[in-house]
């Protein structure tokens, strides 16, 4: 016997009917971290899209999560890991292999998918796919992290922290 759902029972259709919403593109040619702040309550997938992203120092390249109190720099779950390397990221999730450090020369592209599991305890979970076109390495990843309040934020950031970012563009989308 198939399960009906109706829009009233399970699914808020005002949320359902604005589809997905697109942020601001933001050059990622200086500084060595990127916010996106002010993400609307509700929301229940954020992506957040790179392209072309490359920095003056070897490094790996970083997404943390935050809310009203800030971006969150620790519980974080998971890993990530290049076509020769993998490692473990308790401070973010990261984008290649703990012993890769991405060169500075490296181009990456790459979406980050980050899914609510729980709206009780904030809990998100994070996909990662992305490919450096100057030198033909895939990367991917996964990862979860509570938070203790509500998203509203998410930083691109880099291992070492003073790498500054020096080429390409960034951007997400959300879905409520």
């Amino acid at each position: 016997m198939a399960t009906v759902i109706r829009g009233d029972d399970n699914f808020d259709t005002a949320a359902t009917l604005r589809g997905i919403q697109l942020g601001t593109m933001v050059a990622t040619t200086s500084g060595t971290s990127i916010d996106f702040t002010g993400i609307p309550a509700g929301v229940r997938r954020v992506t957040l899209s790179l392209i072309g992203v490359s920095t003056n120092a070897s490094t790996v390249h970083l997404i943390q999560i935050g809310d009203s109190g800030g971006v969150e720099t620790s519980g974080y779950l998971g890993g990530s890991r290049n076509s020769a390397s993998q490692g473990n990221y308790t401070q973010a999730f990261g984008t290649a292999g703990a012993s890769d450090s991405t060169p500075a020369v490296a181009v990456q592209h790459g979406t980050m998918t980050l899914t609510l599991v729980n709206a009780s305890t904030f809990t998100w979970v994070s996909t990662w796919q992305g490919f450096r076109s100057n030198e033909a390495v895939t990367l991917d990843g996964a990862g979860s992290k509570s938070l203790s309040a509500v998203l509203d934020r998410i930083r691109l950031t880099t291992v070492s922290g003073s790498a500054t970012f020096d080429a390409g563009s960034v951007n997400i989308t959300w879905e409520f």
